[in-house]
This record gives C-alpha cells, sequence and structure tokens, in this order.
C-alpha cells in the first residue's frame, strides 16, 4: 500500500470520526485505532496552532556530529510527520545524547494529520545521537536517533 493511499484512509477515518478502521486487500492489511482514555479523550496532546508556533520557535542546540559506530541501532520515523522531542512546549524532552533508556521507553512524537504518535526505543541502551531538531519534519524510515544497546 502507498503512503498517498494511507494517508487518504487516514483522512477519511478523521472525517468520519471513525476510532478505528480495518482494510484488506490481496497484499496486505491494516488497521487504523485511536488510543482513548476512559473519559473517551485521546490520550495524545492535540497542540493548539499557538503551541505549534512556540514549539517550533524554540530555539535548539546544535545538533551533534554523528558518532560512526556499527554497533549502534536506528530508531527511525514509522511515518512521515513533524517531529517533537516533548509532549508539550517547555516539556522536558523525552530524551537527550548520553540519557539510558529502556526498551519501550518513548524517546519522541512525530505527529501526522494532527495526531501524535509516540515513539518508543527498540532496545535498551544509550542515546549516542539525535539527528533531528524539534519542529522538524521527517520522512518514513528517517533516522532520528541512534542507540548503542546495552
Amino acid at each position: 500500500m502507498e503512503l498517498k493511499q494511507l494517508k487518504a484512509l487516514m483522512k477519511f477515518m478523521n472525517d468520519n470520526e471513525l476510532a478505528e478502521l480495518e482494510v484488506e486487500d490481496k497484499e496486505t492489511k491494516i488497521r487504523f485505532k485511536k488510543r482513548f482514555t476512559d473519559s473517551g479523550v485521546v490520550m495524545m496532546p492535540q497542540l493548539s496552532a499557538e503551541q505549534q508556533m512556540r514549539m517550533q520557535a524554540v530555539p535548539s542546540a546544535s545538533l551533534p556530529e554523528p558518532i560512526e559506530n556499527s554497533n549502534l541501532v536506528d530508531i527511525k520515523s514509522p511515518m512521515v510527520g513533524t517531529f517533537y522531542a516533548a509532549s508539550s512546549p517547555g516539556a522536558k524532552p523525552y530524551a537527550a545524547v548520553g540519557q539510558s533508556v529502556s526498551k519501550g521507553d518513548v524517546v519522541c512524537i512525530v505527529e501526522a494529520m494532527k495526531l501524535m504518535n509516540e515513539i518508543k526505543a527498540d532496545v535498551s541502551g544509550t542515546i549516542t545521537n539525535i539527528l533531528v531538531e524539534n519542529g522538524q519534519p521527517v520522512e518514513f524510515g528517517q533516522v532520528m536517533f541512534k542507540i548503542e544497546p546495552v
């Protein structure tokens, strides 16, 4: 299934206020599902236009040069969207260079079509590089972090 088709399905889901959508063809089976709390509210934060502008306006330090090490594990973006290092403007970033993370820890958020998607570490280890800046667009498969596994 192509990215254009996935985007069209997500738009259809949002336009029709669907909580879940499953589509299957000869080659692919895909299911979209929104996460809700007990109160029926989407768990991921929805940022207002003003908050998004403030988040993008926060100056970020220059990203360090990547460390070349064949043992490093890449954390790649699973979708096209906007990279956010923290849950809201002014909040502490989920991850920093030199920080230890466990498998399953949230390391960032990628916003796609107004949905905030938590991106989690695939392995336990130490973050050696953060390769994108806060508010920067990311592509499908783009490396965002490098982790030295333990």
